[in-house]
């Protein structure tokens, strides 16, 4: 019999299934607007505009920029795991991603809402 020593975080599975399904949600999301866009054929800022300040439009795309940065999060953070050996800078490293992640969601929302 093998015995298995398991270390870290045990992260493996729930973000498998967490990055799939953030990938789905992108992809729906994109099929939708290629749709909505195709649809309106918008030709100025106005029209553009108008597309997102419909609220199932702006639910949506705000569900699309966190699934965004949920997904890149889980891609960026296993990169450093993986292969940044310093535990310290492997730490600041994970702190300034997510940093810059949820900066960058607080910028799209603020956008977003201003339309």
């Amino acid at each position: 019999m093998v015995n298995r020593i398991v270390v870290g975080a045990h992260y493996g599975l729930k973000d498998w299934i967490v990055q799939r399904v953030t990938a789905v949600v992108m992809a729906v999301y994109t099929v939708l607007m290629v749709a909505v866009i195709l649809g309106a054929q918008p030709t100025s800022f106005d029209a553009w505009k108008g597309i997102f300040a419909c609220g199932p439009i702006k639910f949506a795309t705000f569900l699309f920029a966190l699934s965004l940065f949920y997904h890149a999060w889980i891609g960026v953070r296993d990169l450093w795991m993986d292969y940044v050996q310093s535990t310290g800078l492997r730490l600041t490293l994970h702190v300034l991603t997510l940093l810059a992640l949820t900066g960058y969601a607080g910028w799209f929302a603020a956008i977003l809402w201003r339309l």
